[in-house]
């Protein structure tokens, strides 16, 4: 495992909560990272850091981070996500909204105002070590991850996918809570 690697992004995880908190916006670790809050450690390598935002929070959010030395990257609409660098380290900010339901949808691009997984904000702060930050219930990453290559066709399951489907409901199983 890249040490030095894992303690850049949980730097950034932490400015990042940091960084949303004192703008009074949302955030939650979403991926893999959402994985490792929940269990409590670090599991294996990451590429980048997953975050879920509201869309309503994006401008104030996007001025946070920039000002904070984050810059933008090109990728999907941005009234569906915000995708950026900091010290070699990509976040994603997939976007969020409500329905007229008061359901937590995709907020924009070609999924706009497709369901969540119902509960997904309502996980505990998840931490590692002393550093705490909000993440996606993982019943609600089982449920993303199973569910990707069918809602995205041509996305196959990766083998970290299924590696960390079985982690969750490992850990799930552990704290007595019937996996997903």
């Amino acid at each position: 495992m890249d040490r030095e690697r894992s303690a850049r992004q949980l730097r950034l995880i932490g400015e990042t909560a940091e960084i949303a908190k004192a703008l009074g916006a949302e955030v939650w670790l979403r991926g893999g990272w959402a994985m490792d809050f929940f269990i409590g450690e670090i599991t294996r390598d990451h590429v980048d850091i997953d975050w879920f935002a509201w869309a309503e929070d994006a401008p104030a959010l996007t001025g946070g981070l920039l000002r904070s030395g984050y810059e933008p990257l090109s990728g999907p609409p941005a009234d569906q996500q915000l995708d950026f660098c900091r010290q070699g380290v990509e976040s994603s900010f997939a976007l969020l909204s409500k329905d007229r339901f008061g359901r937590v949808v995709v907020a924009g691009g070609p999924w706009a105002g497709k369901v969540w997984p119902e509960g997904m904000l309502d996980a505990p702060v998840g931490r590692i070590g002393a550093l705490r930050c909000p993440i996606i219930s993982p019943r609600a990453q089982i449920e993303i991850k199973q569910m990707m290559p069918v809602w995205v066709p041509g996305r196959p399951r990766r083998r970290k996918d299924t590696e960390d489907i079985a982690r969750l409901e490992a850990a799930l199983r552990e704290q007595g809570a019937r996996p997903a």
